[in-house]
This record gives structure tokens, C-alpha cells and sequence, in this order.
């Protein structure tokens, strides 16, 4: 595995995380996934309060509790649900924050979060005052670093100049290229450390039946899968990636794990990026991301983002 540092802080994490997400405890094998993950070689996990209920960061907690010095976790704060478990209203404000983490600190099992992420954001919010509270629970050592959860170029640029944030998450993919205009160019320049999701777009990029996505049609996701499969022959017929008869252990062993491999490694090619989060739920998906080792190009990587015109953002610009 290896490691890249989130920003400018301390924080040396994999380029490939864990997103806790998908996890449930009915039922799973949840903990030996998470225990197998950072045997692997991740050091990087992110759950959130609002996943099932705040459950998720209870598992969680409970599953790392014990090589906590060993791994970084993050979780992120504003969706409070509503009494009776309905739904959820997005509350960005002193307050509430200051008073979630105290809870999210007990279910995860620890006496901080490494990374505190706003979990949304809207060009409405007291900004102001969500960042003190961030700033105050830093003092506190409740957490260390903060951040926000943002597919919004507004409001991202607006953190950027207002606030000592650690990072950004957000969706990029092949087939979702949008954060790529602008949001990453800013976010490198600035030494702000870039959290993707969605890299394998639902699924359409490993092999789901091809759907629109986005504002991309059907056809542009067929150019994207085809534009993968021309790359896994070419990967194959090098000499250092032959197949031996039988070795399903190897990155490039099934159509389906190959896809994987090269749609993560498109996402950290771009030198904004620090890490990939990847939902994993199964032994299988953990095994497939632990194999993400193979370089792309930059013709590679250009082969791939020429299949498919650029996207970019309509809203929130």
C-alpha cells in the first residue's frame, strides 16, 4: 500500500480507504473485514453519524478500539436526525456540532476524531460560526483536523478562503470528471488534501448494466467501459503482467477486478487526489482494492479521459 500525506497536515494516510458506509451488523463479518483491511495496509477509515443511525460509528469503533494507534479515523457532522427516526434536517450551526461530536466520541470509542468533516454544505450556512466550532474542538484536542463533504464549487471556494480546512471530499470518477475544471486545480494549489468518492460510478465502471449517470448518457458510459476493457487487454499483454494459468490471485485475474483496478488508479492519477474511499462491504470488494497497484500512464490516463467528453458543473458554481 501506499501512503500520501492529507494536506498539510501530519497525516500520512493510504491512497486507497476505507468508506464505512456499506457495513451493516446484522448478520457481517464487519469487524474481520475492517481487522483484514488494515492488515492490507489501510490506515483510513470514514464513517459518519447520519450512516444507519450513528450505528455505523459504533461498529466502527468497536472493530478498531484496539489498534486505534494504528489507524485515522474520520467521521462527519450537520444531518441531525429528526425524533422518531423519520428522516433528517442539515443543521450546520455551533451548537449542534459542538454537541454531536461529544456523541459520535462515544460510539466511535475514542477520545478524538482525526478528521472531522462538515458533512454537506449550502452557500446559507453561519460558515462563520461552523468554522469556530471546528476551531474549538481542535483547541479542545476533540479532534484534530477538519474538513467538508462538497461536490459545490461555492461553497468549497468559499472554505478555502475563510477556513484552515484540512481537506475535501468528493465525487470523481471517469464518468464523473466535473471536480476537474476547477475544484481540484484550487485545492492543490491551496496544499488541501482531496478525498474521492464514486470512483467506480455506482458500479457501472466494474460491470453493472449501463445506465445513464449523471449528465452522462448511456453511450458515454459504454465509451468508458470500452475504453477500460482496450486498457486490461493492454495491461495483459505486457510481459511483467502475464497471467498464469489459473492464478486468480493476480490484479489482473477477472474483467471485473481489472475495471476496478484501472478506474481507481484514474482517480489518484490526478495529483490533487490523497486518497480514493471505497465503500467495501464484502471480503471480495476488500480484496479487489487491496490490489490496486498498477501505475497508469499519463498516456494511459489520457487514453482513458479521451473516451469521454468532459462533464462539468451546472449548479452551485
Amino acid at each position: 500500500m501506499e501512503y500520501s500525506q492529507l494536506g498539510s497536515t501530519d497525516m500520512l494516510i493510504s491512497r486507497i480507504s476505507f468508506g464505512c458506509m456499506s457495513l451493516v451488523p446484522e448478520g457481517s463479518n464487519h469487524e474481520y473485514i475492517l481487522h483484514e483491511a488494515v492488515a492490507g495496509g489501510i490506515n483510513f477509515f470514514d464513517t459518519a453519524d447520519l450512516y444507519n443511525k450513528g450505528e455505523n460509528e459504533v461498529l466502527v469503533g468497536k472493530a478498531l478500539k484496539g489498534k486505534r494507534d494504528q489507524v485515522f479515523i474520520a467521521s462527519k457532522v450537520g444531518n441531525k436526525w429528526r425524533s422518531g427516526g423519520t428522516g433528517w434536517d442539515w443543521d450546520p450551526s455551533k451548537k449542534y456540532i459542538i454537541g454531536a461530536v461529544e456523541e459520535s466520541l462515544v460510539r466511535l470509542a475514542t477520545d478524538h476524531i482525526d478528521l472531522y468533516q462538515l458533512h454537506g454544505g449550502t452557500m446559507e450556512d453561519p460558515i462563520d460560526e461552523t468554522i469556530e466550532a471546528f476551531e474549538l474542538l481542535k483547541a479542545q484536542g476533540k479532534i484534530r483536523h477538519y474538513g467538508i463533504s462538497s461536490i459545490r464549487p461555492n461553497v468549497i471556494r468559499r472554505w478555502v478562503e475563510k477556513s484552515g480546512l484540512s481537506s475535501v471530499m468528493m465525487q470523481y470518477s471517469l464518468l464523473d470528471q466535473r471536480p476537474a475544471e476547477e475544484c481540484l486545480p484550487l485545492l492543490r494549489k491551496q496544499g488541501i488534501g482531496v478525498l474521492t468518492r464514486g470512483g467506480l460510478a455506482q458500479g457501472l465502471l466494474v460491470g453493472k448494466p449501463g445506465r445513464p449517470y449523471l449528465n452522462r448518457s448511456e453511450e458515454d458510459v459504454r465509451k468508458a467501459m470500452e475504453a477500460l476493457t482496450a486498457l486490461v487487454i493492454e495491461e495483459r499483454s505486457k510481459p511483467s503482467m502475464a497471467l498464469q494459468a489459473g492464478d486468480t490471485s493476480h490484479p489482473l485475474a477477472s474483467n471485473e477486478r481489472s475495471k476496478a483496478i484501472l478506474a481507481l488508479q484514474y482517480v489518484l492519477h490526478h495529483p490533487a487526489v490523497t486518497s480514493a474511499v471505497v465503500g467495501v462491504r464484502t471480503m471480495e470488494q476488500l480484496q479487489d482494492i487491496l490490489a490496486v497497484a498498477v501505475h497508469l500512464s499519463d498516456l494511459e490516463y489520457q487514453q482513458l479521459a479521451a473516451a469521454v467528453p468532459p462533464n462539468f458543473y451546472q449548479e452551485h458554481r
